[in-house]
């Protein structure tokens, strides 16, 4: 084994340098970042065919973004959709 010996001032310049680097990965972490799916896990998820998602996009029912020929959905956006069209249950 091999002892590596510093002065504490760079040992602590150290420490503070990795401490840094910790807090703005540790923020990053916290920002949630935006999920998207893309047309077939839409499909998938909704249990819906390719027609009913394209109806969904031409009648405004849900925003996406497409990029050459692939569409992508954001998942808060599917959420939104959903609890628009949300039915709460009544007695009889």
């Amino acid at each position: 084994m091999e002892v590596i010996t510093i002065q504490s001032q760079a040992f602590q310049e150290l420490v503070g340098k990795l401490e840094a680097i910790n807090n703005r990965l540790n923020v990053k972490e916290k920002e949630p970042k935006e999920q998207w799916l893309d047309n077939q896990e839409l499909m998938q998820l909704l249990k819906i065919s390719k027609r009913t998602a394209q109806h969904y996009r031409d009648s405004g029912l849900i925003s996406f973004s497409q990029v050459g020929n692939k569409i992508y959905y954001k998942l808060s956006d599917v959420e939104e959709l959903l609890k628009s069209h949300y039915n709460k249950a009544f007695k009889r």
